[in-house]
């Protein structure tokens, strides 16, 4: 993209996996290998003031206050400590073959009544009886978008909750004010592995409800105050939910956020969008029919991820889930990029 700043990524291949991971900017790279050799050296360095920096960081991207976000390393943390506070027999409503880091923690409580519909439908599917819809903002498997307008309406009429896995939408998507909210930093915020954020309840009972069964010394009020013996005074923010984090990954991620942040998300998704459509415009020329995911920059065809390691080899990098052939398409990608995809597609088609 034109604002994208110049020599901001070295990759090495056509990276279109971003669904998978995302690119580390070679700022957040030097950071890294920075504070590697500090450690090594035995220099100390405040990586804890990274974290808060992350914190704040995914707060204004999301548009919540800080006080809200929590820090841990996965989504799977976070729909456990939801699940562990939903009453006994209480029905959560999912999107069919949804993630499974967001919908396990709910089928492992053998007490909850459990209920899947299709995303399309999933909006009409919620009851009088649902406790809770949850569901990722967009499939991982193809990049379907959920109408999260449509579940948050429908879940109010009914008075149930509603838990969001943003993990493949933000950075290009706007993250949608949840009851709960989720998502891994390490795909579209180009951050590395070992980070999750959490946007807990702005409502009060809900708050309360919540028990911060994974927390230790971190999610004190005052943590260097905290370290030995149980927590006695939980932090009054949503940092009573960290879990301790994994420190060389926020100083990495500090400047993934900060490009994603200084791109802003809807310039990021027309770029993203635009070279999915011409993605999605030369497969048609193929007589190839992708999932239908409009408005998405993931685009996923059915029966072709047996093509994923030949890609591979060519120096084309996507991704085999669910058979999909699955492209994931970010700012470093490139009209170029989208066109040798579509050149090498052809000639395995031939």
């Amino acid at each position: 993209m034109d604002s994208l700043p110049e020599g901001a990524f070295a990759p090495q291949t056509t990276h279109l996996n971003t669904a998978s991971f995302g690119l580390l900017p070679q700022s957040g790279v030097r950071a890294l290998q920075e504070a590697v050799a500090a450690a090594a050296a035995g220099r100390p360095t405040d990586m804890f003031a990274d974290v808060e920096a992350c914190r704040a960081a995914f707060a204004r991207i999301a548009g919540v206050p800080v006080e809200r976000v929590a820090a841990g390393s996965s989504i799977t943390e976070y729909t456990a400590l939801i699940a562990a506070a939903l009453p006994e027999g209480a029905e959560v409503l999912l999107a069919e073959a949804d993630f499974a880091s967001l919908v396990n923690p709910f089928h492992m409580r053998r007490d909850l009544k459990i209920r899947t519909a299709p995303l399309e439908s999933l909006a009409d599917e919620v009851r009088p009886d649902t406790a809770l819809v949850a569901v990722s903002a967009a499939q991982s498997a193809d990049g379907r978008i959920a109408d999260l307008a449509a579940i948050r309406e429908a879940a109010r009429r009914h008075g149930a909750r509603t838990l969001v896995d943003a993990s493949q939408s933000a950075g290009w998507l706007p993250v949608t004010d949840a009851d709960y909210t989720v998502a891994v930093t390490y795909k579209w915020l180009l951050c590395p592995r070992g980070i999750a954020f959490f946007i807990a309840p702005e409502d009060p009972e809900l708050f309360a409800g919540l028990n911060p069964l994974l927390s230790g010394w971190v999610a004190g009020e005052n943590p260097w105050d905290s370290c030995y013996g149980p927590v006695q005074d939980f932090a009054r923010s949503a940092r009573r939910f960290d879990i301790s984090p994994s420190l060389f990954s926020y100083v990495a991620a500090r400047h993934g956020l900060a490009l994603i942040e200084q791109l802003g998300a809807a310039a990021v998704r027309e770029h993203d969008v635009a070279l999915a459509d011409r993605y999605r415009a030369g497969l048609a020329d193929l007589g190839i029919t992708p999932v239908p995911s409009p408005g998405s920059p993931i685009v996923s065809v059915p029966g072709l991820g047996r093509l994923q390691p030949e890609l591979s080899r060519a120096g084309l990098e996507l991704s085999n889930r669910a058979g999909n052939l699955r492209a994931a398409f970010h700012v470093y990608n490139t009209a170029a990029d989208v066109d040798r995809l579509l050149g090498v597609l052809a000639d395995a088609s031939r």
